[in-house]
């Protein structure tokens, strides 16, 4: 479809709620292609809806394919498409380091759930539920704070927590 402009901290509208997604069909499934195609050409990991300006409760992920020593793949990428997502369980806690595509040029540590359980709908309509480790659930933990108008940001505990990515440094 489109790669859209990715609005970055010092807009208002990152810092507003979404609302809730009650009409699933084309519009919804043309908004989530944008939001893959515009995830992907910025090498991003996640994005949210509010972050191409759409003040809707949507969310895409998708974690890279895994590889062995010998380049042999030994887990396919996946994607994610959360619609109107909540935790409904989180376990542990982790200082964890955190990018944004919405704050380029900057990383922070900031203390996230280790593992979540959340459930939401598809860009169907369809009840997902999904249980989540690591990585996976860090990144739902900060794109659903984008869509409660939080930026990771506001998560760090001190300054000191934040720093600049040296130019040529590749942002993951």
């Amino acid at each position: 479809m489109a790669v859209k402009p990715i609005l970055t901290a010092e807009n208002p509208l990152l810092r507003q709620k979404s609302k809730k997604v009650t009409r699933f069909g084309d519009g919804l499934a043309g908004l989530v292609q944008d939001m893959f195609d515009t995830m992907r050409a910025a090498h991003g990991l996640g994005l949210a809806a509010p972050q191409i300006g759409t003040l809707l409760r949507v969310f895409v992920v998708e974690m890279p394919a895994e590889y062995d020593e010998e380049g042999r793949e030994i887990e396919p990428s996946k994607s994610y498409v959360l619609v109107n997502p909540e935790i409904v369980k989180a376990f542990g806690e982790e200082e964890m380091e955190e990018g944004c595509l919405s704050v380029p040029g900057y990383r922070g540590l900031v203390k996230r759930a280790t593992s979540v359980t959340i459930k939401g709908q598809d860009a169907s309509g369809h009840s997902v539920r999904y249980r989540a480790e690591g990585l996976l659930a860090q990144a739902f933990q900060h794109e659903l704070d984008h869509l409660d108008g939080i930026l990771y940001l506001d998560r760090l505990e001190s300054p000191n927590k934040l720093w600049r990515i040296p130019e040529g440094e590749e942002e993951d």
